[in-house]
């Protein structure tokens, strides 16, 4: 097929279609969406259930156990992971990643119908289940509202307005307020008055709870009028509420509540969460972009409302920014901008020294198509400017230029020659044509892989395979259509003969010689070359092995624990200092303070921590990404002197989907102590390693439960049950609901307790005068209680796949976690467990793993299809069983490469050298066809193979080193860095190699002699 002819023919259309290109793909590139990182699922869902006056242990048992139950029966669901704490069950179900993500809503939809059936079976006093599958939704914009001077509710009420507006706005998915305190109207009395006026705390909660509810109306047909019946008697406000009349036990009087009770407006305490920002109460809101919206477009929508809606802004009231991702993401996709522009400004350098001007100009030509038609697949495919597909086109660049190089230097060569231009084009694209596709299609199915792995790390990835497919088919295209018109519309004609050799110059002669010489001396070229590769293979054993690396972003954060059951309000006071600390250090911008649970997921990568009073988490954005690793140094050494019973661990942002503890050790049994003591074994090891850090387990201590024992038959002589004694201690406590108090549409509970000095202390509950609802009589607690009993119990019980799981965990001090991971492994899995008791690996080995294994599955089937298309190019076994024994060779660069920079190789970096393999194939593919070009031609066979080594020295290389050198900016990328070390090493050195070992290899398998005078020549 005469291609490169009829695209010549037809110059104004082939320059049409070139323009239409051109001008598409600026169209398409402005608009493209954007994001910082591509977008992966999360097949994660929470079921969350409340159960009231249950410990931890009853939670577990008869909640989270026939949740778990109904749950693990659906066909989807890979594990489920549950916390039992007192009065509370979160059951975390993960899907399996190769769900497909249409069938994903079906699948949530499948887990309320299970969760729905299985209510009937929980057991009385157990809250209805709440399935959030809304748990991966990502708020981008992430702000805070402060009010010097104003409370929680009025700044609420600020933040209530922007919800309704910003909700609006085109773009916006969803708007969520963090840290929303919960109003209620508190109801004090004291037990003395109470005592005095014979005040029945279980008839006043009644009182109230009929009074403020909402009761059966009437009908009357009135003449043709059918008219309500409505009593009055609600509370219309509080005043009316203290009018109600509460009936005195024994006088029989009637009191006015308003006489003996305190009734006031206030925030549930304690607090389920709480917001500082740089210190000061304030009041979260997060927006989330809907479904495949344009995060940069919403971001600046959201901003111009916000800006408009200033003049409504109460003076003093202040909007901070915690976490904008549309500036995130312009600034990254602007400098992944640079960084393309940066690659294609090197690479079109390096063609114009080594091609000549004209043709370096050329290929530019080509190259600039081929990005700005990747552009136009990527607007019709709808994918995003994001740093994957960025460096995509970055990885591709060298690649993108390999079938033009090698079209323009065929054409160069019958130029100089003298060969007739339009002759010329078509001989030099005749001949390449479909080794070059053959090879390209080889080099896409080395990416392939990714886009088929069911891990989250290849839905992360996927893009990477796309762009790369996409650009490289097109640059094959171009090269045999628009390469050859421009070649004959540009390039001049050589003024020589047939008889001048372009290859007559001093390096040409000197590759020749060697090639000679090594050629003549086979079998100790092989060897030296086994040698090589085996010293390699040994040490790759010493390259630092990771995940995926952190994130250069900012921005860290510091999980703040203080020992389990301490009360939100000191969890608060303690953030608060730190903060005050925080804000004085250089380099620090503003602290954002999260108390209770985790913030809003502002970012894909970001899991939220689960509820608990004793956790805190400040997220820390500092001036430069580079001063991180000092600030959490000091931080961690202040909070150590000025907390010493706390655990701070600080952490950066990470890549991808990596995140959480890098060394995770899992202890699965039935018995908690003796999973509390297997795990001190684990903690213990890991302390002992001298670059641990932040050793601890996710049951955290135990806590102290005060059990009133309660005295079964003396209550029962004083006439008071087990639920009278209940009641009357949530009195003197945290206090009993007493109804509810409408304003408008608002709906506050009516909270009935003792003012806070008869109930601030444990001596208070000896105090206690219990109520009976059968006779009306007040019985002192010590008649009905034995004693006030201590007890120490786990607040926690994690499970994992329904057995109970006690998971240690440890960071690396310094570096990646792999040596430590070495290190310890064999010492913790010597540790004797009990009989039905396992030990499960997580953390980083866990996760790389899976996205390793996944990865490699779809290896094989990818390998032998590029096995296959090599054979069909060459209609013979020794010729492809040369190209595969070529791409073990990449290992030699690769390892020097990565220990002379001290970089792991990473799952990038695996995915790296996964393409690596095509590039080497593509290369020796080209290199074994041009020798079967010469033998057709005539040529002896020593001399065709030392001729297409020559001849394929210049395109060979330079699709080696525009690749190599293209990839420069990427060195400076922390996420790229181990992916651009790995195949600028892996391909400078095999690429040199190939040069030397396919045409060795093809001499020893064709059993070619080497003339003693040839390489004298």
């Amino acid at each position: 097929m005469d291609i490169a002819g009829i695209a010549i023919r037809k110059k104004t259309v082939t320059l049409v279609l070139t323009a239409a290109i051109a001008i598409g793909g600026v169209v398409s590139f402005l608009g493209l969406g954007q994001l910082e990182d591509p977008e992966f699922t999360i097949f994660t869902a929470i079921v969350q259930t409340s159960y009231p006056g249950a410990s931890p242990e009853e939670v577990e048992l008869e909640v989270t156990d026939r949740l778990e139950t109904a749950i693990q029966t659906m066909g989807q669901v890979e594990h489920v992971t549950s916390i039992s704490r007192a009065g509370l069950s979160l059951v975390i179900v993960d899907l399996y990643s190769h769900t497909d993500q249409e069938k994903i809503p079906q699948a949530w939809d499948e887990l309320r119908r299970k969760v729905g059936d299985i209510q009937r079976a929980l057991p009385p006093g157990a809250g209805r289940s709440v399935v959030n599958d809304d748990w991966g939704d990502v708020y981008g914009g992430l702000f805070a509202i402060t009010g010097d001077g104003y409370s929680l509710a009025e700044i609420e009420d600020y933040a209530k307005l922007l919800r309704r507006e910003l909700l609006l706005e085109d773009g916006v998915g969803a708007v969520e307020l963090w840290g929303v305190q919960t109003e209620v109207v508190y109801v004090e009395m004291s037990r003395a008055k109470m005592a005095q006026l014979g005040i029945n705390p279980q008839q006043a909660l009644a009182t109230l709870a009929d009074q403020g509810s909402v009761v059966p109306d009437g009908r009357l047909h009135i003449e043709e009028q059918y008219v309500r019946v409505a009593v009055t008697g609600a509370f219309d406000s509080l005043d009316e509420m203290g009018n109600v009349l509460i009936r005195g036990v024994g006088s029989g009087s009637m009191i006015r509540l308003a006489d003996v009770a305190t009734i006031k407006r206030g925030c549930l305490e304690p607090p389920r969460d709480l917001l500082l920002f740089n210190g000061e109460p304030a009041i979260g809101i997060g927006i989330a972009t809907v479904e495949g919206g344009n995060v940069v477009n919403t971001g600046r929508a959201v901003m111009l409302r916000l800006m408009e809606l200033e003049a409504q802004q109460p003076v003093g009231m202040a909007l901070h920014s915690i976490y904008f991702q549309a500036e995130v993401v312009t600034q990254a996709v602007n400098g992944f901008l640079i960084n393309l522009l940066e690659a294609l400004v090197i690479v079109i350098g390096l063609l114009m020294v080594f091609m000549g001007l004209r043709s370096g100009l050329l290929i530019g030509v080509i190259l600039v198509l081929d990005i700005l038609g990747t552009f136009i697949y990527m607007s019709v495919f709808d994918i995003s400017l994001q740093r994957i597909s960025l460096g995509a086109l970055i990885i591709a660049l060298g690649m993108l230029v390999d079938n033009a190089i090698v079209v323009t230097e065929g054409l160069l060569v019958r130029l100089q020659r003298g060969v007739e231009s339009l002759k010329a084009a078509r001989q030099s694209v005749s001949e390449t044509m479909w080794p070059l596709l053959g090879a390209t299609v080889v080099a896409i199915l080395a990416f392939a892989a990714i886009s088929v792995s069911d891990d989250a790390s290849g839905e992360f990835l996927g893009s990477l395979f796309k762009v790369v497919a996409a650009s490289l088919l097109l640059s094959w295209v171009l090269a045999v259509t628009v390469t050859p018109l421009l070649g004959v519309m540009f390039l001049k004609s050589g003024e020589g003969a047939d008889e001048v050799d372009p290859y007559d110059r001093p390096f040409f002669r000197a590759y020749r010689r060697f090639l000679c010489h090594a050629i003549r001396l086979r079998w100790l070229s092989l060897a030296v070359l086994s040698a090589l590769l085996f010293t390699a293979i040994f040490g790759f054993g010493y390259v630092k092995q990771s995940f995926f690396p952190d994130s250069g972003q900012p921005q860290f954060y510091i999980d703040f624990w203080r020992p389990e059951g301490t009360h939100i309000q000191d969890t608060a006071r303690d953030v608060r200092t730190a903060t005050g600390w925080l804000l004085d250090q250089e380099g620090v911008e503003s602290v954002a303070a999260f108390t209770g649970r985790g913030g809003s997921r502002f970012m894909l990568t970001y899991r939220p921590e689960m509820p608990s009073s004793a956790y805190a988490q400040l997220l820390v954005t500092v001036e430069d990404a580079r001063l991180i690793d000092e600030i959490s140094r000091k931080t961690i050494l202040y909070l150590a002197e000025r907390f010493p019973d706390a655990e701070p661990q600080t952490h950066r942002f990470v890549f991808g989907t990596g995140g959480g503890a890098k060394i995770e050790a899992r202890i699965k049994g039935d018995d908690p102590a003796v999973l509390r003591e297997l795990s001190e074994q684990v903690k213990a090891i890991m302390r002992a390693d001298a670059n641990t850090k932040d050793v601890r387990d996710d049951w955290r201590q135990q806590v102290p439960v005060i059990r009133p024992e309660f005295a079964e038959a003396e209550a029962r002589q004083a006439g008071i049950s087990r639920n009278d004694l209940a009641s009357s201690l949530q009195v003197v406590t945290s206090g009993s609901i007493a109804g509810l108090y409408r304003e408008g549409d608002t709906l506050l509970p009516i909270l009935f307790r003792l003012p806070e000095e008869e109930r601030s202390s444990v001596a208070q509950l000896a105090n206690v005068q219990v109520w009976s609802s059968t006779t009306g009589r007040i019985v002192p607690v010590n008649q009905v209680v034995t004693e006030m009993k201590t007890e120490w119990e786990d607040p926690i019980i994690r499970r994992y796949d329904r057995r109970r799981t006690i998971t240690v965990k440890c960071d690396p001090r310094r570096g990646v976690a792999s040596p430590v991971f070495t290190r310890l492994r064999p010492e913790i899995e010597n540790i004797e467990l009990p009989p039905d008791y396992e030990l499960e690996w997580g953390g980083e080995f866990e996760k790389s793993g899976d996205a390793n294994r996944m990865l490699m599955a779809s290896v094989p089937l990818f390998f032998s299809l590029m096995v296959l298309i090599v054979v069909v190019l060459f209609n013979t076994t020794r010729q492809p069983l040369i190209v595969f024994l070529t791409v073990p060779l990449a290992i030699i660069g690769v390892t020097a490469g990565l220990l002379m920079t001290g970089q792991p190789f990473g799952f990038v970096a695996l995915l790296g050298f996964l393409s690596l393999s095509g590039m080497l194939i593509k290369n020796s593919v080209v290199l074994l066809d041009q020798i079967d070009i010469n033998l057709g031609q005539g040529q002896q066979p020593f001399e065709a193979v030392l001729d297409a080594g020559v001849s394929r020295l210049r395109p060979v290389s330079m699709a080696a080193f525009t690749t190599v050198f293209g990839m420069t900016p990427l060195v400076f990328d922390i996420f790229w860095r181990g992916m651009a070390i790995t195949i600028m090493a892996g391909l400078t050195f095999a690429t040199v190699l190939t040069l030397v070992v396919v045409p060795v290899l093809y001499a020893t398998f064709y059993g070619i002699s080497s003339p003693q005078q040839e390489c004298a020549s």
